[in-house]
Order: C-alpha cells, then sequence, then structure tokens
C-alpha cells in the first residue's frame, strides 16, 4: 500500500510534522552525500543509516522509491586537501570515496539509485548559470558569476532569518566579494594550474559549491522533489542558496516538498566534522563492534536531534544485538503463541510519526523478549521482517 497520508516527516522549511504524500509517483529523495577530502566518520553514518531506514520503511510500505546521493568531489575543500597532501584533486575523491563506500556496504547501507559526482555535471550547472544571467539573477564579475540574493525575496525563510540578519553572521564564506554579503558564488574563476578547471563561457572556471547540488537534483530527480535531506549544518547557507537558485531557474515552487535535516553528531561537546580534526571513524569502530551494533546505537536516537557519541551507548546495543535480537532472530525449536500485530503496529506508528526510530527500537526489544518466551515462530518471521528496515538480516 502507499503511505501516503500516514507517515508524518518534519518539515525544517515550514517548521511542522506533515503527512508524506509523494507528489507524483515514486518519492523522488535527494540526499546531500560527503564531499571526500577525508574518510567516513560516525557523523556521516548517523546520516546515511538515517535515509537508509526511510528508504527502506518506504518500500515496506508499497512506495515505490528514487533515491539520489551525490559526491561533492570539486570544492574549495577539495582544492585545499590536494594541495596539502599532494594528492590530485580526483585521485584523492577517488580514495576515500573507495573507504566510504566499503564502510556503507559494512553497515549494509542501500546503494542509491543514482550517485552522480559534482564534476560529472558541469554542463547542467553552466545551462543553470547562463539561465539565471539571463534573467537578471545572476551577474558576472571579472570571470566569477554571483547570485544575486536580492532577487529573490525569500531567501532566508530556510534559516528563519532575515537577509539583514544573516549579513551579520560571521561564518558567511564571501562576504565582500561579490556585491552583497549574501551573494554566492555560481561559477568562480580559476587562474592556478593545479585546479581542477572548464571552459565556459565566463572564462576558465569550476562551479560554486551550492549550484552543483542544485544540477544534480534537477539532473536526475526533475524540477521538484519530495525529500531532500542532509545535516542541519547545511540549512545555511547550502540549502538556503539552493532553494534560491533552483526556483529561479525553473519556476517550480517549491523546489522541495519536505526538507530533512539530520541533527549533528558530537564529540567532546564539538560538533563531529573533518575541520574540526574530532572524528570517530565507521572503519576503526567496525574493528569493535558489529555493524548491526553500530546500526541501532544511531537508531537510538532521533534524526533531528544533535548527540554526543558514546562508546559506552554503542557497546550497551552491542550487548542487546548479542543477548536479545540475535538469538530471537535466530532458528530455534519453539510452537508458541503470541499476538505478533500488537507489536508491529506499535512500531508502524512509532516511524509513521517522524521517524521515531528510539520507540521503534523499544518495540523490537520487547517483541524479542517476547519471541524468546513463548517461542513464536510467527513472532520470529515478523521481528525478522522489522529487523530488516533497520538493516538488520537475519544470520
Amino acid at each position: 500500500m502507499n503511505c501516503s497520508f500516514v507517515l508524518k516527516l518534519y518539515d525544517s522549511l515550514t517548521r511542522e510534522k506533515k503527512p508524506f504524500q509523494p507528489a507524483n509517483g515514486d518519492a523522488r529523495i535527494y540526499v546531500c552525500g560527503i564531499t571526500p577530502y577525508d574518510v567516513t566518520h560516525a557523523g556521516h553514518a548517523f546520516l546515511v543509516v538515517t535515509f537508509d531506514v526511510l528508504r527502506r520503511y518506504l518500500e515496506y510500505r508499497g512506495q515505490g522509491v528514487r533515491h539520489v546521493q551525490n559526491l561533492t568531489d570539486i570544492d574549495d575543500d577539495m582544492v585545499r586537501k590536494s594541495r596539502e597532501t599532494g594528492i590530485p584533486v580526483f585521485e584523492l575523491a577517488l580514495t576515500n570515496d573507495a573507504i566510504y563506500q566499503a564502510d556503507l556496504r559494512a553497515l549494509n547501507v542501500l546503494p542509491p539509485h543514482e550517485y552522480p559526482r559534482a564534476s560529472e555535471c558541469v554542463e547542467k550547472i553552466q545551462e543553470i548559470v547562463a539561465v539565471l544571467l539571463e534573467r537578471g539573477s545572476a551577474y558576472e564579475d571579472n570571470g566569477n558569476v554571483f547570485f544575486d540574493v536580492a532577487s529573490f525575496p525569500n531567501y532566508g525563510r530556510m534559516s528563519n532569518e532575515s537577509t539583514e540578519s544573516l549579513a551579520k553572521r560571521p561564518d558567511i564564506p564571501l562576504a565582500g566579494r561579490g556585491r552583497a554579503p549574501l551573494d554566492f558564488l555560481l561559477w568562480q574563476r580559476v587562474t592556478e594550474p593545479d585546479e581542477p578547471s572548464w571552459d565556459s563561457p565566463w572564462g576558465l572556471g569550476r562551479p560554486g559549491w551550492h549550484v552543483e547540488c542544485s544540477a544534480m537534483c534537477l539532473q536526475y530527480l526533475g524540477d521538484q522533489v519530495d525529500i531532500h535531506g542532509g545535516g542541519s549544518d547545511l540549512i545555511f547557507p547550502h540549502h538556503e542558496s539552493e532553494i534560491a537558485q533552483s526556483e529561479s531557474f525553473t519556476g517550480a515552487q517549491p523546489f522541495v516538498f519536505n526538507w530533512l535535516h539530520v541533527g549533528m553528531l558530537r564529540y567532546e561537546g564539538e560538533k563531529m566534522s573533518k575541520s574540526l580534526g574530532n572524528l570517530v571513524l565507521v572503519r576503526h569502530l567496525l574493528t569493535r563492534y558489529p555493524p548491526e551494533a553500530l546500526r541501532l546505537y544511531f537508531g537510538s536516537m532521533h534524526y533531528r536531534a544533535s548527540e554526543e557519541f558514546s562508546e559506552g551507548e554503542l557497546a550497551r546495543w552491542g550487548a542487546v544485538y548479542r543477548d536479545r535480537l540475535l538469538p530471537a532472530l535466530g532458528i530455534f525449536d519453539g510452537d508458541g503463541d503470541m499476538d505478533v500485530q500488537v507489536y508491529v503496529r506499535r512500531f508502524e506508528a512509532a516511524i509513521d510519526d517522524d521517524l521515531d526510530t528510539p520507540t521503534a527500537l523499544a518495540v523490537l526489544d520487547e517483541m524479542a523478549g517476547a519471541v524468546l518466551s513463548t517461542g513464536s515462530p510467527e513472532g520470529r518471521a515478523a521481528l525478522q521482517h522489522l529487523c530488516a528496515l533497520f538493516g538488520i538480516e537475519t544470520p
């Protein structure tokens, strides 16, 4: 059955829970992926596992899904890291993406239907830039092309701030380079020989960061998407700018029907990030814990919460898997009976309420206890089915 009007998701733009209903057929989902200047950390895994559970649940409900996740293989961070290490940009991207993909396979994350690289979509990017210039939504300055934020009256709605307030923030990446502090790069001039570049009507250059995601989203999913996801740190300026340039290019509103943002995983009080160097690497965790423990641990946190990484909690969920779920999922003799549908309904109600995975996992834990105490074959089969939605397969 289709899950429309059953599943409610929190939309970051309107700041309310809304019944999820795909606009037309398959649910079109775009997730902002990694910039592979370093390897996979636990914060990346938390985000990707969240959207993996969402996709699995939609498919469980009978809803078709078209899932796209990008790879940002060219941007300022990639160029900076390349210069620091002496490794060419695209070689660095390939190396770290291979590690990332291996980590996701180990975590039993379903691969997206499309996995575009920003460098593969330069033609679409240049099309967008040209149209925005033609419509007066952008301007050229010495080989750089900027989006004119003043041309888009709704800029700031995603951030819930006025442009005057946003312009005073200390984290504006290009303040002083364009005509106005919030104007952002669509195309940037390249003069250094070690920096990847492409010919364009505006001279040799490369794409700006924000327009890369708009181009990949539009190229693979069309003018409007049902769900656009990413970390909550992308709300401004990345997603704010994506809305402005995409709607200015297509004329279709809204660009996104549901914005889903995953909270930041912190380590020792700071956001876990490559730039801060406070990373807990997935491949290191997988040497000490089974992948099921990591998936259960990530599911124990609501996706919108920003939580402190806790290896103690990870170990606790490893014990839950070993001592409760694994025996209940395995082969055993039994012919008892239990009311399976009570657990199934509670599980579905939890996920339907804005992906309340902590409550859903509590139901699975109770269900595992009932299976172990009754020996119910029907209960075990249902538990296997529901655990698979968390990427936990029957041994």
